[in-house]
């Protein structure tokens, strides 16, 4: 139920199309740019074992968030599914770990526009970037889908020349496709969960879900194509990249797309691969914000966050006080620290907003067959969190706690 005073209803605009572009937006975008390298440090030649890994897992989570958007069809995605079918406090661990991940991801991802754009003032971009995407949001959904379009249609540009350039160059070699685990299963779940991170866009999806027209049809559709043309995307860079490079080589590049441009002996298009990552970064800000958003108007809705951001505007028809403070947090983040080490703890709040998806859909029928799914993605959301580093473990679990603690005093003062 809508709290008085923020009685306007979200307007349902987005089609599948658009529902598929937003959901790209949030994954084919700066993570392939740099997750490579970390991972194939971890794995080693088990980089694609990695890869399939993490695809596994999402594919689950993906099945999961897919039924329960289609049984409820609200904005905030696992926090709704986790209150309804788990119960209040499950609904609220998700919505928690989604928003403080994410808000996390989102200052990471502004950053990371700085670094490509203005390498000595990143700082100052990272702000800028922020205010522009929070104003265009701000705008409306059709704006923010609009500009989604035409960023994930530029880096899939970027992407696509990259993996033609590799593969036709005298550099390629077959051979650097080893596929095996050199640094044994450990470094291989590790990538594995740094590699989620570039899959975890589709729940922006879900979160949408007051925004969709037939929901019930269009999520669960937009979820699977979103997820399916990432992996594909993402399995040809990883193949490019690694055929070119090699795993050592990969491993210790910091710009492993542009290095592999390099390798293939085509340097001019070095600051094209520079422009695609601060384009795909800038789109998954502007998809990341979007998501927190909604999650934030729908735990204001139920008072676990003040209930002043569950505001909808009443011309704009978005949650504009929900998207002007996620966006004046990140904003602050971005002027101030570093958070690049912060993606770990930010995979790790995903992995638990998943965990709560996969029980939650687990509860939706009792068939075995239909639990099959659930079971294995609880499972591997378990596994690829506690695989992550040990300094991500310990400043998410910390973080997880602090919830967990809040809402058992928020409770506690309401029970009085």
């Amino acid at each position: 139920m809508t709290p008085s005073g923020s009685a306007a209803e979200l307007r349902r605009t987005l089609g599948l199309g658009d529902a598929v572009v937003i959901g790209l937006g949030s994954m084919v975008g700066a993570g392939i740019f740099a997750a490579l390298g970390p991972a194939a440090r971890t794995a080693g030649s088990g980089l694609l074992l990695g890869l399939a890994v993490a695809a596994v897992v999402a594919y689950c989570n993906a099945v999961a968030s897919a039924r329960l958007a289609a049984v409820y069809p609200a904005s905030g995605g696992t926090y709704v599914y986790g209150r309804e079918r788990l119960g209040p406090f499950w609904g609220y661990l998700a919505g928690w770990s989604f928003v403080v991940g994410k808000t996390a991801s989102c200052a990471a991802m502004a950053l990371t526009v700085g670094a490509y754009v203005w390498p000595g003032h990143a700082h100052a971009v990272a702000v800028a970037a922020v205010v522009a995407l929070t104003a265009v949001n701000y705008g409306g959904i059709q704006k923010s889908a609009w500009l989604t379009r035409v960023v994930v249609a530029v880096v899939l540009a970027v992407l696509a020349g990259v993996v033609a350039v590799c593969l036709g160059s005298d550099s390629f070699a077959a051979g650097r496709l080893d596929i095996g685990a050199s640094r044994g299963a450990g470094g291989v779940l590790e990538a594995a969960g740094l590699l989620f991170f570039a899959f975890a866009g589709y729940a922006r999806i879900a979160t949408l879900g007051e925004e969709v027209r037939d929901p019930a049809r269009t999520i669960p559709r937009a979820i699977r194509l979103a997820l399916g043309i990432a992996l594909v995307v993402y399995a040809c860079v990883a193949v490019a990249v690694l055929s070119v490079l090699g795993a050592g080589a990969l491993g210790r590049s910091g710009a492993p797309l542009a290095d592999a441009v390099r390798a293939a002996g085509v340097p001019g298009l070095v600051p094209v691969v520079r422009v695609g990552a601060a384009v795909a970064a800038l789109g998954s800000l502007l998809a990341l914000i979007l998501g927190v958003s909604r999650t934030t108007l729908a735990m204001a809705r139920d008072r676990h966050l003040p209930g002043a951001l569950a505001a909808v505007h009443p011309r704009f028809h978005v949650p504009h006080r929900a998207e002007l403070a996620v966006g004046a947090v990140v904003a602050v983040l971005a002027a101030t620290v570093d958070v690049r080490g912060a993606i770990g703890f930010s995979s790790f709040g995903v992995l638990t907003y998943y965990a709560v998806a996969n029980a939650s859909a687990w509860t939706l029928e009792a068939t075995v067959g239909a639990r099959v799914l659930p079971a294995l993605g609880l499972a591997g959301c378990a596994v690829l969190a506690f695989s992550l580093p040990g300094t991500s473990v310990a400043v998410g679990a910390g973080v997880v706690a602090v919830g967990v603690v809040g809402y058992g005093v928020r409770r506690r003062f309401a029970g009085r």
